[in-house]
């Protein structure tokens, strides 16, 4: 990830949130990378649990590196867990949905006091954290709700109605 370093005042400041699943991290690990490559200073945020997962399956220096490229968490909301797999997905949609917004916001005021980085100009969140339109408002801060399925989920999520309408979906004597 090669970026230019030193002097962040003129530097867009991107803060990247991603649904705290693996199949919604990695493409949006991948967006903030090549923002990060075209100039911009980049806070890419985890959950507190999946940051966990990544410090103890990539080790204590896997977030290290770059100081124009950083990590921050927010909690999920959800009890704590050592559980090495991936959260309730039911119980993270409500949780993220609820409980998310004010750390979210905690964690942008802190973005934008400490001196350190460029002010967040901003954000980049995954299209089901609509918690972070609230924030974007809140901050008057541009936001882009980047998809982050593939091509055949989409191309699935588009036809979902005509296959129901068709009488394929939902499977019928499947248990």
């Amino acid at each position: 990830m090669g970026s230019i370093t030193g002097n962040y005042e003129n530097k867009p400041h991107a803060v990247c949130i991603p649904y705290p699943a693996q199949g919604h991290i990695n493409p949006m690990l991948k967006l903030a990378k090549l923002l990060h490559q075209k100039g911009f200073y980049i806070t890419f945020v985890n959950s507190e649990y999946n940051h966990r997962r990544l410090l103890k399956s990539r080790g204590p220096s896997a977030v290290d590196g770059l100081p124009d490229f950083r990590f921050a968490t927010i909690p999920d909301g959800l009890p704590p867990s050592d559980a090495d797999a991936t959260q309730d997905i039911p119980s993270l949609c409500a949780s993220t949905t609820t409980t998310c917004l004010e750390p979210f916001c905690e964690l942008l005021s802190e973005l934008n006091s400490s001196g350190g980085p460029p002010p967040v100009s901003c954000i980049v969140s995954d299209g089901v954290m609509s918690f972070t339109l609230k924030a974007a408002e809140r901050f008057r801060l541009p936001e882009v709700l980047f998809w982050t399925a593939s091509a055949c989920g989409f191309l699935g999520y588009k036809q979902y109605r005509r296959l129901v309408e068709k009488g394929y979906i939902p499977l019928k004597g499947i248990r």
